[in-house]
């Protein structure tokens, strides 16, 4: 059944443990719940795209290609649990080098809106930046929500004020929960 709504989704510190600059497979750890929790909002018909920054690329630390097999990995150990992405979106550039979709820019979920027919106001974006959380404000999605794993925590305690328009949760499971709970 196909469907216009998505939910965005960081990769480090949201599905996947936060390790600086991850680029090997043997160094993915997939927080618990994950997949399951995927499932839920898949099977309540969210699309689901992953978004991140892999400035490592641009800094010269590892290649495209190791991105590339870690989100291989990530698709594959998430596929046990039936769980489908229908795109992974890279900014492989370093902050100070010129990027259209490094977060907090918008670009990949208006590309992702215009190549699977997604309506933005019905979506949301889950992360543990607040990059990530303005990726989704400037999109305009219904909702960005941020979880306290990876850097959501110490954003949380650091930035309260920051956080005053964002839902914050403890982890994936629980964004799930709450975005199914708002339908």
């Amino acid at each position: 059944m196909p469907t216009n709504q998505a939910v965005f989704l960081d990769r480090d510190g949201v599905l996947i443990e936060e390790r600086r600059y991850l680029h090997r497979v043997d160094e993915v750890a997939i927080f618990p719940g994950t997949g399951p929790a995927l499932r839920r909002l898949q099977d309540a018909g969210f699309r689901l795209f992953v978004i991140t920054n892999q400035s490592g690329v641009g800094r010269g630390y590892f290649t495209l290609a190791e991105v590339a097999l870690v989100h291989a990995h990530l698709e594959n150990e998430l596929a046990k649990s039936g769980v489908r992405f229908e795109e992974i979106y890279v900014a492989p550039e370093a902050p100070d080098q010129p990027s259209r979709g490094r977060k907090p820019s918008p670009q990949f979920l208006f590309e992702a809106r215009a190549a699977f027919g997604l309506d933005l106001a019905q979506s949301y974006m889950v992360g543990d930046k607040l990059i990530d959380l303005e990726c989704g404000w400037n999109a305009g999605v219904k909702r960005s929500l941020l979880v306290r794993t990876g850097y959501g925590a110490e954003l949380e305690q650091q930035r309260p004020e920051a956080l005053q328009r964002a839902v914050v949760v403890d982890h994936l499971p629980a964004a799930a929960e709450w975005i199914l709970g708002e339908r």
